[in-house]
């Protein structure tokens, strides 16, 4: 079983963290299936904390210098042993290519952090993955040529979308073979593969893990319109540019003033204070919760309390934008009626008037419609939130989407159990 193959090394931004639950349980969904796991962590936790699913991974947690300065002793003993490797010339030839085109210290921190990784990596792993294609995959990529191991890279979005052209080229070229989560992402990278390669990389949802939710409440029985009681509109997500939380107050603001609502917000981010402020000028001030970054437990209570929930993504001015956020699923999960963007790879997974109603991005009035309708209309958001549960079911379970990732891993489906993780 599990001993019987050897572990992968698993490269993740920061490990654990609140907002990457979708890593969490396809890390977890790995180990049950019989793939033993060392993740390899490029930046301490600071959130304070943990979701169940953390729990529950068994694999050991190693930490590589957050900052090169802070650990000079492990970093120059990783440079003295590895550079008499015959691939050491190589990759430092390489990376002083890459640093003449990315003159920052970010592109020296990667290459210091794949030094002590290719030092210290034991010898039976044989397998490198990255969990973003921007500075994990820079690192697996480095370490992978000096030590001669084969990497493969999960892009999700901030990765893709903000890294250079030129540089997604080159690891994809590098790169044994690949994963991404939405289709618009798919056909983008799958455009900068050499010809010939076209089908090493594939479009894997992530799906989500039923069996860590409660079954749906009975929205039909608790609906309401607005008027005698306020409608709970939930949101969940980091208070960041591209989540679009300055158009949601906006449109808020614009909402009928004989609708009885209010707003919970879920989740930490830059922008908490100048939302807050925002909220204050707007006078919404006393129908605004803000709960702060919370557990998967926290979030789900918030929920199933929730009548409505909301996500206005955008594509923020640095090219940061959202792939498919799981947030969405979770909703779902509780049968909740979502309103939001028609960007990214929001309307792959929801359906205008079908599973969620979706609006344009940046359109605050727009937005607040769709509110207003949803909050006015208790049977449309029962039906919309029925809807948008069997679909979820149906074609975004984690059982379904997580049988790409085990072949690609050469794990056999029927390998899974179904007691993947336990309810919270």
């Amino acid at each position: 079983m599990k001993e019987n193959r050897p572990p992968i090394a698993v490269i993740l931004k920061g490990y654990p963290r609140l907002s990457e639950t979708f890593i969490a349980q396809e890390l977890r969904g790995l180990e049950v299936a019989g793939q033993p796991l060392l993740l390899i962590s490029m930046r301490h936790p600071t959130d304070t904390a943990r979701h169940p699913v953390h729990d529950e991974i068994e694999a050991p947690v190693s930490y590589l210098p957050e900052y090169l300065y802070q650990e000079p002793i492990r970093v120059l003993t990783a440079w003295w042993n590895v550079r008499r490797r015959g691939a050491y010339r190589r990759v430092r030839n390489l990376f002083l290519s890459h640093f003449m085109k990315d003159f920052t210290p970010n592109r020296v921190r990667r290459f210091g952090q794949a030094l002590v990784l290719a030092h210290e990596l034991p010898q039976d792993v044989r397998h490198i993955h990255a969990h973003f294609l921007h500075t994990p995959a820079t690192v697996a990529d480095y370490a992978a040529m000096l030590t001669g191991r084969e990497w493969s890279y999960s892009a999700h979005a901030k990765d893709i979308w903000q890294s250079e052209e030129w540089e997604k080229r080159e690891k994809l070229g590098r790169a044994l073979w690949g994963v991404t989560c939405t289709r618009f992402g798919y056909e983008h990278l799958r455009s900068l593969l050499p010809a010939g390669r076209e089908d090493d990389i594939e479009l894997a949802y992530h799906g989500l893990d039923l069996k860590r939710f409660p079954k749906p409440p009975d929205r039909e029985a608790n609906a309401n319109d607005g008027r005698a009681n306020p409608v709970i509109i939930a949101s969940v997500g980091r208070a960041v540019p591209k989540k679009g939380y300055d158009i949601v107050l906006e449109a808020l603001s614009q909402l009928p003033a004989d609708m009885a609502w209010e707003f919970h917000h879920v989740g930490g981010g830059q922008l908490s204070r100048d939302l807050k402020a925002q909220a204050s000028r707007l006078g919404l001030a006393d129908r605004v919760t803000w709960a702060g970054a919370r557990p998967q437990g926290d979030v789900i209570a918030c929920l199933r309390g929730a009548d409505i929930f909301v996500l206005a993504s955008r594509i923020a001015d640095d090219g940061d934008r959202d792939g498919l956020p799981n947030v969405l699923m979770e909703a779902q999960s509780q049968a909740l009626p979502c309103v939001a963007t028609n960007i990214a790879g929001i309307p792959e997974f929801l359906i205008d008037e079908r599973t969620g109603l979706l609006v344009p991005a940046e359109d605050a009035a727009a937005l607040s419609a769709a509110l207003a309708r949803a909050i006015g209309d208790p049977a449309l958001r029962v039906r919309l939130g029925k809807s948008g549960y069997r679909r979820l079911v149906d074609e975004f379970s984690f059982d379904h989407c997580f049988a790409q990732l085990q072949r690609r891993f050469g794990l056999a489906a029927a390998r899974v159990p179904s007691d993947t993780g336990k309810r919270p």
